[in-house]
């Protein structure tokens, strides 16, 4: 019998359109591929993650994934997430009159529930935070964050809002700048972010800079992030699931739900929109949710 290969699907996630948003590989029937094959294919797409679908470990679930960057593994992200779970769900109900699902997904950092909306054009998933943000020490000054981008050490900062560390699985270095212009001319240094936040007692987090300032109406921050070498990502789940506690911290919304719309990507012509979700009680985050929609960009079959 022929051998056709695994199916993969390359979707666009946090864009209603292709060719915007992050894209990610989406790899089915993973199971029987080793964690070097994984990793080999994962830098073949050379997208900044590929997700493999495997059998879930619970059956009541609907997948095990493995979620790889080219150069390793990631227990959690958060457009692979929206886009597997996108994915998923069409090829779930596909024979079902139902536009709507609940993709219940097992990750590295735990479960995963995710509600697939397929009522519109393009689908819209969102999915409970399975650990919600926690800020970390960091007594890094201002001075530094300014230098590793070229800029004023007067342009960091807003408000009460200053740099600080936090992670709901990753961890990220939150950089608060003056306005849109500040974050439009913010230019990574590689060389002085190694000299000088390799002395951390973990690997140097990514930096995720952000204004309240917007291009978009609907947006509540325009954000950018950095890797520690310079490279630029168009959408980070992982980063906006741990904004949210940056947001409660700085900002004290009274109780109740809390909503808000992120843009990120339009330094790099792929407008990406996030939607960030939490609820407040006694002055405490005590859940959240992160969404967004996506985009089929590409499918076909890979033969390892």
């Amino acid at each position: 019998m022929a051998y056709h290969g695994r199916f993969f699907e390359v979707y666009d996630v946090f864009s209603d359109t292709v060719l915007s948003g992050n894209p990610v590989a989406i790899v089915h029937e993973s199971d029987g591929l080793t964690d070097q094959q994984m990793q080999s294919i994962a830098r073949e797409f050379n997208l900044s993650e590929t997700v493999f679908v495997n059998p879930p470990k619970d059956e009541k679930h609907v997948a095990n994934l493995r979620i790889f960057k080219p150069d390793g593994e990631m227990s959690f992200a958060g457009h692979p997430t929206v886009g597997a779970a996108i994915s998923l769900a069409r090829k779930n109900i596909k024979n079902n009159c139902r536009n709507d699902s609940l993709i219940i997904l097992e990750e590295k950092v735990g479960i995963i529930r995710a509600v697939v909306d397929l009522s519109e054009k393009v689908a819209f998933a969102e999915f409970d935070l399975p650990k919600l943000p926690e800020q970390l020490p960091m007594d890094t000054p201002k001075e530094i964050f300014a230098a590793a981008f070229g800029l004023e050490s007067k342009e960091i900062g807003f408000e009460n809002h200053v740099p600080s560390l936090w992670t709901a699985g990753v961890p990220f270095f939150f950089v608060p700048l003056r306005n849109l212009k500040t974050v439009a001319s913010a230019s990574p240094d590689p060389v002085y972010i190694m000299e000088n936040f390799d002395k951390l007692n973990v690997k140097t987090p990514s930096f995720y800079l952000y204004s309240r300032e917007t291009q978009l109406f609907q947006s509540a921050f325009h954000v950018r992030m950095f890797r520690p070498d310079g490279s630029e990502d168009a959408a980070t789940g992982s980063a906006a699931s741990a904004f949210c506690g940056v947001v409660q911290h700085f900002d004290h919304p009274l109780d109740g739900k809390k909503d808000i719309w992120l843009e990120q990507g339009m330094e790099m012509n792929r407008v990406s929109k996030i939607r960030l979700e939490w609820y407040v009680e006694n002055g405490k985050l005590i859940s959240a949710r992160i969404g967004g929609k996506a985009v089929k960009y590409a499918e076909g079959h890979i033969f390892p």
